[in-house]
This record gives C-alpha cells, sequence and structure tokens, in this order.
C-alpha cells in the first residue's frame, strides 16, 4: 500500500431508507486527496442520497462517515462544512435578489458585517476568481448572470469555504460545452492544488475527461468500480445499466398538416433575457422540429408563447387553422398541448404534492379526475399507479411526496403525465437534462412513438448532439431570432455552431441588403 496517498473520504457500510424504498444498501466508497471519483449510476439509483448523507443533509439509518480520519456526527451540515465538504447541487442553491459577494459570504460571519470584512471578502473573491479562471464580479446581482456565470459562484462559494472535498451533482446539465470546458479547466487547477472530488454526471464522456476512478451504484449498492484508464464509454454505459444501451432509431417522416403556427410573433425583453423578433414557426404532425441554442437566447420565449403562458405583443398564434385570441395556459391544455417544462422543480410539478397529484395537475377537469367540483381519489390514484408502472417511476408509491424522488423520476412522471394524454402538440423542452442513457433512450423511444401516432413535437435542448439526432428540422434561435429550418442530416455541427453564435443571421442579412 502507498502510505504517501492521504485518504480523504470514507463512507461505511451506509444505510438509508425511505419508508419501504432502501435508497442506500451497506454503501462503501472511499476517496483519496487529490482524486477525482465519478459516482455512477440510473435515475434513482441511491447517487444523491449518499451525497445528501454526506453532506449531513440526510442522516443514515447506520454507517459511518469519516473525513480525513475524523468520523463526523450524523445529519449535520455544518460539521460537515466545517470538516471541508462542499456540495455544488444540481439545482443551483443561489439567492437571486443578492449579489455574488453576499451570496459567498452568506452564513460565513459576523465580520462581513463590516466595511473591512466586505472589502477583504471582495478582494479574496477576486483572488480566487484570478487564480482559477471564474471570472465574475462580486458586485454582480445574481439574479442578472447567465446560467454559466452561477455555476462559477457556486464553485467558489465553495473554494471561499476552503473545502477539501467537493461534491458536484450534475455540474454540468445546464451548461454549453465551452461552459463545461472551463469547468474542467478550474476544476484541474483545484485538484493539483489538493481538492478532492465526485463527480456526479450521465455524461460519460464527461466521465472520461474528468474522473480518475469511477464507482457503480445500482439499486442503492456498489456494483462496480475500475479506472478510468482501463475502460471506455461503452463499458461504462453496459456496467450502469447491467445490460446494452442502445438509442432508439429515427425513421424518416412526412409531415402530416400544421397543428401549431407562429406568425411573426414578438415578445418583450424579460431582464436580460431576449424576447421574439418576429418569429414563424410550424409544427406539423408527425414531425418533431428541433430548436438549438445557446441558453438565454429566447428559448424560455417560445416555450412561454407555445405553452400558453405569455401572449404575442405582435404577431399570430394558429392552431389547425384558427386564429387564437385569447390565449391562456388552460386554453393551451384545452386545445391539446402538452408541456414537458424545462425546470422540472420550479414549473414542472409542486414539491409537497404527492406523485398522484402531480400527476393529474394539468388535467384535474378530464379523464374522470373530478365530478361536480370533487376530485375522485380513486381514478386518480389509478392513473398515477399506471404511470409509475409503465413509465417505469421509481418511488414507495403514489402517495409519496414527489420531493423526495430523483430528478430523473420527477421526469419519467411528467413525461408519463404528457404522454397519457395522447395530446397534438407537445412542447419538449430540455426532456432529457440529468438523465442516465437507460432513461435518455426511453424518453426519446417514446417521443418518437408519439411522433408516429401524429404528434407534433418541438424540442428544445441546449445538446446539440440531441437535437441532430432527433429532429426532421432545425431551426437555431439566437438573440431572440429564428433562423430558417435546416433538413434532417443538412448541417453540420459546426454550421450549426455559427448560427448558434449569431454569425448564420449577420450573414443572412449581407446577403438581403
Amino acid at each position: 500500500m502507498d502510505t504517501s496517498v492521504v485518504e480523504a473520504l470514507n463512507l461505511e457500510d451506509i444505510t438509508k431508507r425511505f419508508g419501504t424504498l432502501t435508497a442506500n444498501d451497506a454503501v462503501n466508497l472511499s476517496l483519496s486527496e487529490g482524486e477525482v471519483v465519478a459516482l455512477l449510476g440510473e435515475n434513482g439509483a441511491g447517487k444523491t442520497t449518499l451525497m445528501n448523507i454526506l453532506f449531513g443533509q440526510y442522516t443514515a439509518d447506520s454507517g459511518t462517515v469519516r473525513v480525513f480520519g475524523k468520523t463526523l456526527p450524523p445529519g449535520n451540515s455544518r460539521a460537515a462544512l466545517d470538516a471541508g465538504v462542499g456540495m455544488v447541487h444540481q439545482h443551483f442553491t443561489l439567492a437571486d435578489n443578492l449579489t455574488v459577494l453576499e451570496n459567498i459570504t452568506l452564513g460565513v460571519g459576523s465580520l462581513l458585517s463590516t466595511s473591512a470584512g466586505r472589502s477583504a471578502a471582495r478582494d479574496r473573491i477576486k483572488a480566487l476568481s484570478q487564480k482559477y479562471h471564474l471570472s465574475v464580479s462580486p458586485d454582480a446581482r445574481v439574479g442578472a448572470l447567465t446560467v454559466g456565470e452561477r455555476q462559477r459562484v457556486e464553485i467558489l462559494k465553495a473554494l471561499y469555504r476552503d473545502v477539501r472535498i467537493l461534491i458536484l451533482d450534475e455540474p454540468t446539465a445546464v451548461l454549453t460545452p465551452q461552459e463545461t470546458d472551463d469547468l474542467f479547466a478550474t476544476l484541474r487547477l483545484a485538484i493539483a492544488d489538493g481538492l478532492s472530488v465526485i463527480f456526479i454526471s450521465h455524461k460519460l464522456h464527461e466521465v472520461m475527461a474528468i474522473s480518475d476512478r469511477v464507482v457503480v451504484l445500482r439499486h442503492g449498492k456498489i456494483t462496480g468500480g475500475v479506472r478510468t484508464a482501463d475502460t471506455d464509454k461503452h463499458a461504462l454505459a453496459t456496467l450502469m445499466m447491467g445490460t446494452e444501451a442502445t438509442p432508439p432509431k429515427v425513421p424518416q417522416s412526412t409531415p402530416g398538416p400544421a397543428l401549431l403556427k407562429l406568425d411573426r410573433v414578438t415578445t418583450p425583453d424579460v431582464g436580460n433575457a431576449p424576447g421574439l423578433k418576429s418569429v414563424s414557426l410550424s409544427l406539423h404532425a408527425g414531425h418533431i422540429i428541433g430548436l438549438a441554442g445557446v441558453s438565454g437566447n429566447g428559448q424560455a420565449a417560445i416555450a412561454d408563447v407555445v405553452g400558453g403562458l405569455v401572449k404575442p405583443a405582435e404577431g399570430r398564434i394558429e392552431i389547425a387553422g384558427s386564429d387564437i385570441n385569447r390565449w391562456t395556459p388552460r386554453e393551451a391544455v384545452k386545445r391539446g398541448i402538452a408541456r414537458i417544462p424545462e425546470d422540472r422543480h420550479k414549473t414542472g410539478t409542486i414539491a409537497d404534492f404527492d406523485l398522484t397529484e402531480n400527476a393529474i395537475l394539468e388535467r384535474y377537469r378530464s379523464r374522470g379526475f373530478s365530478k361536480a367540483g370533487w376530485l375522485n381519489w380513486r381514478s386518480s390514484r389509478a392513473f398515477a399507479e399506471a404511470i409509475i408502472k409503465k413509465y417505469d417511476v421509481r418511488c414507495p408509491g403514489p402517495d409519496t411526496p414527489i420531493r423526495i424522488l430523483s430528478g430523473g423520476n420527477m421526469q419519467k412522471l411528467i413525461l408519463g403525465r404528457v404522454l397519457e394524454a395522447a395530446p397534438q402538440v407537445i412542447l419538449a423542452n430540455q426532456p432529457v437534462r440529468g438523465l442516465d442513457i437507460g432513461a435518455v433512450n426511453y424518453v426519446h423511444g417514446q417521443l418518437l412513438e408519439a411522433r408516429a401516432r401524429g404528434a407534433a413535437i418541438l424540442l428544445i435542448s441546449e445538446d446539440l448532439d440531441e437535437v441532430m439526432a432527433m429532429s426532421d428540422v432545425i431551426h437555431v434561435i439566437a438573440d431572440g431570432k429564428l433562423s430558417p429550418g435546416f433538413g434532417r442530416g443538412s448541417m453540420t455541427p459546426t454550421e450549426l455552431g455559427l448560427w448558434m453564435a449569431g454569425q448564420g443571421f449577420e450573414n443572412e442579412n449581407a446577403h438581403a441588403s
């Protein structure tokens, strides 16, 4: 044994149950100083639960957590922080109304209430930003930052607290490829200084790029481990799934009639986010329209218009040949439009509602779920149970509060809620964000089945590979402007990337003039 290797972390026989569901089953995991261990597993395998136990947010039913040889008291986040454990959650835990400095120093100590304390904190944040190439202004309001900048704030918050072990839970789920490269460059600098990292991701090429070792968790148990240098993406996928992971085939499709049209639609800007600028788009039966673009370029605006959340300031919405004047979310649902929202926590579910209540949220007035103003709980529960079974939602049962589910299992419930309503139009906004490879293939397969049944699908994704693999026609959105439609296979990633950077629009304007 190499005595020069310092053990940073040791999780020993960690077990955690939620009712009849065993999330972690006698899990053992170790991490050395300066090492990156990737923790892989299907959605609901128990990865986030295990990390919440390490971070002190959950109390294990049994087992021990040791950090640099010191046993931590169970369920004590302060003890974990004091021992040098930091965690960047999949969904950022930042206060939008506070500055970068205030978010980073929140809870650090009363010293910062003085001007000298704030000045020292600002200087330290600037020094950390420069050392680790995390460009962000300490005085910027977090609510005005891009997704990538918010990620930098989360990393700075951890570095400011002198963390020695950093847990990253799906850190690249909302980042562009360039922002991911920047994050990895930052991590490598910190790792060279001795930082130890647990990296949770479903993106196997990123696991291969950043980790030293991979550990696989399946159904709450450690089922395998391998040094990254001794494996490849295909072998990791098989190890994680226990079987081959084969993406669905995407057959050619002939478009049917237009089910929804946007005609020269314009919407106002919202803060730093651009509105739509005279956007025209047609969604046809039996077709998938892919919308590619860098985060924050108008995707949210087009999703809000299609979903009925925003009425155009200018332009028309047409459904099945008829102009729509009164446009609301209820009207959109009534007209057969279903949505898989971008943020499953904020706008896709209600955290304290159970699975049954969340399953009927958007259609509780239909399908026999209510009568004379009273909910039919038997029918509602049966509907939820059918979704749980068909879509493999891993949970204790339909009475479970949805907040305790993994993000992937929440997404499966939303998918079932959408598809079982047999909608005419499906708004699929980042439908596979944070899902494991098996769940990604399943979601894509279900969307293709809906296409085959004649649904029109708008697929919004920041993953260019997903857009190119699934779409019959691709549009690019940049600064609220929509590109022409590009047929499947007619554009390379580089060519689409130029449109995403806005260059395609510049060339188009030059030709027009």
